[in-house]
């Protein structure tokens, strides 16, 4: 959920209620029993209310997350965009509205804690081994998984879209061996659209990592982008250039954990 994405990643307080919430979607075995992050607790163990503002984020990830996951739950329309000889695949579909989405599905040689500790945990580090992202600034903590970001894009040679800032909700659940980040675009009244950059706006996007059952040392890494980057390009351009993204952000990912050591 980077590149030249901003992602709203809310994470939802409660897995199990969120599931049942979410009971009209069929979902797939790995996401039986999930349980998302726990709430923040007092010292005396009970819940801390959450804020209306925080409140607020939560609620946008949850509906975010549903939204994301009932688009790559729904099998039809779907049709391959590329297919490149390491595995990594990416197919399209047209939404209501003319909106084309890409899914990519690729597989990596990492863990699935690895990769949400490099996609989440350290998502303001993230410019340092991706050279399409300026920076990234996490503007808002709520609660232990959902944070509020404002990333902007680099201006790299061979960039079709240009460059974009996004304003982002960020979520994630984690159970055992799945880990879901996902969200959309949000707002924040004390950081409007800045100077100088065209705002892009997500819709509702999802990455999912799941570990691989011969060998939990490598991840199924899915990742549903959906975006709109605004401004006057026509979608065909768009269109070409938001799969070939994908791909390059999966490359300097795999980059990335090769020398993860030396990151830190």
């Amino acid at each position: 959920m980077a590149g030249l994405q901003r992602t709203a990643v809310a994470v939802i307080g409660r897995e199990v209620s969120c599931m049942q919430r979410w009971g009209h979607i069929q979902l797939p075995e790995w996401m039986d029993h999930m349980r998302l992050h726990a709430e923040p607790q007092a010292e005396d163990g009970r819940p801390v209310p959450l804020k209306e503002e925080q409140l607020f984020y939560v609620q946008q990830g949850e509906a975010a997350m549903r939204k994301a996951l009932d688009i790559l739950e729904n099998k039809e329309g779907w049709k391959t965009e590329i297919a490149e000889d390491n595995g990594d695949v990416i197919c399209s579909k047209v939404m209501a509205g003319a909106r084309q989405v890409f899914r990519l599905e690729a597989v990596l040689d990492a863990s699935a804690e690895e990769l949400y500790d490099i996609l989440f945990v350290r998502v303001e580090e993230m410019h340092r081994w991706n050279p399409s992202i300026q920076h990234i600034k996490v503007l808002l903590h709520v609660g232990p998984g959902t944070v509020v970001t404002h990333e902007v894009s680099a201006e790299t040679a061979g960039n079709l879209i240009g460059q974009r800032d996004f304003l982002s909700v960020r979520h994630s659940c984690k159970h055992k061996s799945c880990i879901h980040l996902g969200g959309a675009a949000t707002q924040l009244e004390s950081f409007p659209p800045q100077k100088g950059f065209v705002r892009a706006e997500d819709g509702p996007t999802c990455i999912i990592i799941e570990a691989l059952a011969e060998d939990a040392r490598r991840s199924r890494f899915t990742w549903l982008l959906n975006m709109d980057v605004k401004g006057w390009l026509p979608k065909s351009i768009v269109n070409q250039a938001l799969p070939r993204a994908q791909l390059d952000f999966t490359r300097h990912l795999r980059r990335r954990l090769l020398t993860g050591a030396t990151l830190g």
